[in-house]
């Protein structure tokens, strides 16, 4: 038997998928397949099998490093592998020892940019057949669990924001190369607009090339892209996507981030879901998540109300609640760089507190619809472009059934979301693990084993940076004293 026969890891949806893959690997059209799984960054990492072995390894499973999960933002391993349990109190972890990628067949795509190339999005195990409890898809499988036990299921819709510049000098030397905990130099890069022009026209037009890039990509993968926009900021874009199950708007999310910097940089382009780049004029770059619930018995939108005058059901409102109650600890996921909290100021159209407001962008929850409405949700304007989806969904829908397990009540709504006094979100990384760490909700939630594991990885960036001299202190310091 296969290793996915072996322990049952397919559903019939997802066998029947194989066997179509399989078609298509046999029909010669393609070379190489991708094996890909998200990394706890919400990165892509995996290996690549040439077409025949691809059809063997779709239910034997491909191997990877444990050390993968081993990993901060500089690719360094920041747990003693080479210790007991491999730092992980794991013993199948010890020693860089191998774990099996095995691919979600429903998941193929065949890579406009790569010639010959399909991808497959995977999910880590153990050779016992136990699925790799960092491994963050599976994770938030595990919380949409605890949605469809309540009756519902999850709806999510995308706004992303990323910057898109045009690469004058790549730095390929090899003293410009870097090593893990010191990343190679980043490209130098010229601007593609001179920005605040906000949607008008001509400044799209002059995009346009990038924007084309962009939508025929992501058409061609099947993602259910909404509209392209040219954001407030110079060389600023925002894309929207059409709501889905939270799942596939997760993957959907990964695949998206990917594929841009992949094939931006194929034509020249330097594509970042970096909050905040460190480039004059440049503003910060937001992720704002719609969400729902729709009930599975008769497929209603679960937060549309019934009242004249109300803009979410009893329902709605406890969920929203559930998301103010959690705020300050589900930050650590949704923002979950360093640079991230950069973009928490005042008055900025991003929010800096724990508040709710009706169609109010200056809110972290922007709350809309009505009687009738069948689009009633909730957007969370408080992410950044480079978080991990399935660890910012999971924070939504965890917050957000404790909710409706405890029937919150949100308070009214804020008309002066910068003004009305609320509790302040955490102003950088290491106040934001702290909150998430108090969290009982989240910790529960998440499992204390995970949380400690992601708070361990986020701590140690933390402590490279504290180890840098900064251009500010430079400039305060060096001629002052």
């Amino acid at each position: 038997m296969s290793f996915v026969e072996q322990f049952g890891l397919w559903s019939a949806v997802q066998s029947a998928a194989a066997r179509d893959v399989v078609s298509a690997l046999e029909s010669g059209s393609i070379d190489t397949v991708r094996f890909s799984f998200p990394d706890q960054h919400g990165i892509l990492r995996g290996k690549t099998l040439v077409a025949q072995e691809a059809i063997k390894a779709l239910r034997s499973g491909v191997t990877i490093t444990t050390t993968m999960f081993a990993k901060d933002t500089s690719h360094r391993t920041v747990f003693p592998v080479f210790s007991t349990g491999g730092g992980f109190s794991r013993p199948e972890m010890q020693g860089a020892a191998d774990v099996l990628m095995v691919a979600d067949p429903t998941t193929f795509k065949v890579l406009p940019w790569a010639p010959g190339t399909g991808w497959l999005l995977c999910d880590t195990y153990f050779q016992t057949g136990e699925p790799v409890p960092f491994d963050t898809r599976q994770l938030f499988r595990r919380t949409l669990k605890g949605v469809t036990d309540a009756g519902y299921r999850l709806i999510t819709g995308l706004e992303v924001e990323c910057h898109v510049f045009k690469v004058t000098q790549h730095h390929m030397q090899p003293q410009d190369a870097g090593q893990p905990g010191q990343p190679g130099v980043p490209p130098d890069v010229e601007l593609l607009s001179h920005g605040y022009q906000y949607l008008t026209e001509l400044r799209y037009d002059s995009m346009d090339d990038v924007m084309q890039l962009v939508r025929t990509t992501a058409q061609q993968l099947g993602l259910p892209l909404r509209s392209l926009e040219v954001e407030f900021g110079p060389s600023q874009f925002e894309f929207t996507f059409a709501p889905d199950d939270a799942l596939a708007t997760a993957d959907a999310m990964i695949l998206f981030r990917s594929a841009v910097k992949q094939v931006c940089r194929r034509h020249g382009y330097h594509a970042t879901f970096m909050c905040r780049p460190k480039i004059p004029n440049v503003v910060s770059s937001g992720w704002h998540l719609h969400q729902s619930l729709v009930r599975t018995s008769d497929g209603v939108n679960a937060f549309m109300p019934t009242t004249e005058g109300e803009q979410l059901s009893d329902i709605g409102k406890q969920y929203l609640a559930g998301l103010l109650a959690h705020a300050c600890g589900a930050t650590a996921l949704s923002t979950p760089t360093l640079n991230g909290y950069k973009r928490y100021r005042p008055y900025s159209l991003a929010p800096d507190r724990a508040i709710w407001g009706r169609d109010n962008r200056g809110a972290m929850l922007r709350v809309l619809g009505g009687v009738g409405d069948k689009a009633s949700r909730i957007e969370n304007r408080i992410g950044e472009p480079a978080a991990n989806p399935y660890l910012y969904f999971a924070s939504q829908a965890i917050s957000g059934l404790d909710g409706l397990r405890r029937k919150l009540d949100p308070g009214p709504s804020a008309d002066m979301p910068y003004e009305t006094e609320a509790p302040i979100l955490p102003r950088s990384l290491g106040e934001a693990l702290d909150c998430l760490r108090a969290d009982e909700g989240l910790v529960e939630g998440l499992g204390a084993g995970f949380v400690d594991y992601f708070c361990h990885i986020k701590e140690a960036e933390i402590a490279r940076f504290q180890l840098e001299v900064s251009d500010w202190e430079q400039r305060e310091y060096f001629d002052t004293f």
